[in-house]
């Protein structure tokens, strides 16, 4: 098996110096030929998606997580969609910043270049799959792929359409490589491999983030969880509030920036709580109460301890209420995860205090924590999000996806006199 990944992981190392030199029209061109293959060969991603259901629900897997699993001709669809809208995006790649002059006249500038190989070792969801190459093509890296077992043959259908759009226009498929196997060995021996790969970008649950840290010789960008927060303040729009809980927690719980934690001022606690229950109780969500919660909704389940700071992905809410502003703020600090938390309020002086008190990677005001996401911020298809600050933070987009080299460009400049 390491002999196997090693020459896996060299044919991809090779791959992404010849998908650095592309230009952007012939990258995007890739692109386009990718999205056409995969409205090609919808109904094979089906039938392989189909098995991957049916083995799902055999293992009882949450219906979040069946969501998360399930493909559909729209899906599909939106895939492709995906893939053409990174091709409108810009090239990040080439792009010259910082220049300046120095004394002796040389010029220094820092270009964008490729980070090289990436590999994506992510959960569930076969979408990120023609997501992940979509925008390591674009940003001029090959990417290694490594789906879980639960994903297999959707993601293997994926690749291999994503790889004939590849091979129909000459380029080499090791661009796009698929780990052919659910062996956790084999992500062991994956990690090892430093010498051929560049970053490594999990994606899945806080154990998956855990096991690759812990194992892996390659940087690693770190997604534990999404302990996200939506703040009422008590000059909050009460009608407003209900709309950005009922969307951040209900839309779809199964995903990171769902809301988790409900904190409510307690000047305005007595109006919003109840109407927040009603509309709650009208969806399906379970709400976990303080004690304080539960004096106002004595018929809601009370809270334990280990309910804040816990990412249900579920339509389960803990709920708080606060004396103040800065013991929610104090709150977050405790249990928040550095993904997204929001305030909603029509105190402009509070919203700005919010922003420079919280350091998450995304900061809402009077906004659904559903936006902190790369399509909703104008990125694109995101590769995922960084809930650490090295060496991207929040939604990571093409940019996320590069490093800067220095350029100096001089005129015969040397540094010491020659004798």
């Amino acid at each position: 098996m390491q002999d196997d990944l090693i020459q896996l992981a060299k044919k991809s190392r090779a791959a992404s110096n010849k998908i650095a030199r592309l230009t952007t029209g012939e990258k995007n061109n890739l692109l386009s030929a990718m999205a056409e293959q995969l409205l090609k060969q919808k109904e094979s991603i089906l039938k392989a998606n189909a098995v991957d259901i049916e083995s799902a629900k055999e293992n009882k897997l949450s219906s979040a997580m069946l969501d998360r699993l399930l493909l559909t001709p729209e899906r599909i669809s939106g895939m492709a969609k995906a893939l053409e809208e990174i091709v409108q995006l810009q090239d990040p790649v080439g792009e010259i910043s910082d220049e300046r002059i120095r004394p002796n006249g040389l010029k220094v500038e820092m270009m964008r270049i490729p980070l090289g190989v990436i590999a994506i070792i992510y959960e569930a969801r076969p979408n990120v799959t023609s997501d992940a190459a979509g925008l390591c093509l674009k940003s001029g890296n090959a990417v290694i792929l490594r789906g879980g077992s639960e994903a297999f043959n959707s993601n293997k259908a994926i690749v291999k359409a994503l790889q004939d759009g590849l091979e129909s226009c000459g380029v080499d498929a090791a661009t796009i490589t698929f780990v052919p196997t659910t062996d956790r060995q084999a992500m062991l021996e994956l990690l090892k491999l430093d010498y051929y790969i560049d970053l490594v970008i999990p994606r899945g649950g806080e154990g998956l983030i855990h096991f690759v840290a812990e194992n892996s010789r390659i940087p690693v960008i770190k997604h534990y969880k999404g302990i996200c927060h939506l703040y009422v303040d008590k000059d909050a729009d009460i009608e407003m509030a209900i709309k950005l809980l009922i969307d951040g927690k209900t839309s779809r719980p199964g995903v990171c920036n769902a809301l988790e934690t409900l904190l409510v001022h307690k000047e305005i606690a007595k109006t919003f709580l109840p109407r927040a229950n009603e509309e709650m109780k009208k969806r399906g969500v379970e709400i976990r109460g303080c004690e304080k919660t539960k004096s106002i909704l004595p018929d809601i389940t009370s809270a334990k301890k280990e309910d804040f700071g816990f990412e249900f992905l579920d339509l389960i809410i803990a709920a708080k209420v606060v004396d103040n502003y800065d013991e929610a703020v104090a709150h977050i600090e405790e249990f928040g995860s550095n993904h997204t938390e929001v305030i909603t309020t029509k105190n402009s002086e509070t919203a700005q205090k919010f922003i420079r008190d919280i350091n998450s990677s995304s900061v809402m005001v009077n906004a659904s924590s559903r936006f902190a996401d790369g399509g909703e911020m104008g990125l694109g298809a995101e590769i995922g999000i960084s809930t650490t600050k090295l060496h991207a933070y929040g939604p990571m987009g093409l940019e996320a996806l590069t490093t800067r080299k220095f350029v100096v460009v001089g005129d015969g400049q040397i540094r010491h006199k020659i004798e």
